[in-house]
């Protein structure tokens, strides 16, 4: 996907509390974690601040695909879904550091590529 969607950026802005980052394991058990500090990145991904990450982190290593889950303030859920980069070092980890709380540790940054969109069953891309 070259660019997130106008509708989808809003939606984004516009998410309440946490959402759902899944991953799988190379054997392919799913594993989903709340992750709260996220930000877009560029036109086309999603910035995730590893704080906690453990199975998590391990199946990015490992080259999983993942997904993120979340919902608007109305109630509207939204899916995006990608190939992720596990960024220890460079521009887009330095700049996870201005958005992270502090009170986390901010270890790495999982740049989620977003290449489809759902809202509910719905594919909108």
């Amino acid at each position: 996907m070259s660019v997130l969607p106008e509708h989808i950026r809003l939606a984004f802005a516009d998410r309440e509390g946490p959402a759902i980052f899944a991953t799988v394991d190379p054997a392919g058990a799913p594993n989903a974690a709340y992750v709260g500090a996220m930000s877009l990145c560029g036109e086309d991904a999603v910035a995730i601040a590893d704080n906690y990450f453990h199975k998590t982190r391990a199946n990015l290593i490992a080259g999983s695909r993942a997904s993120l889950l979340f919902l608007t303030k109305e109630r509207k859920s939204y899916q995006l879904k990608g190939r992720v980069e596990y960024l220890t070092s460079g521009p887009i980890f330095e700049g996870m550091k201005s958005w992270n709380p502090p009170r986390h540790p901010g270890v790495a940054t999982a740049l989620l590529r977003v290449e489809e969109i759902y809202s509910g069953a719905q594919r909108l891309v």
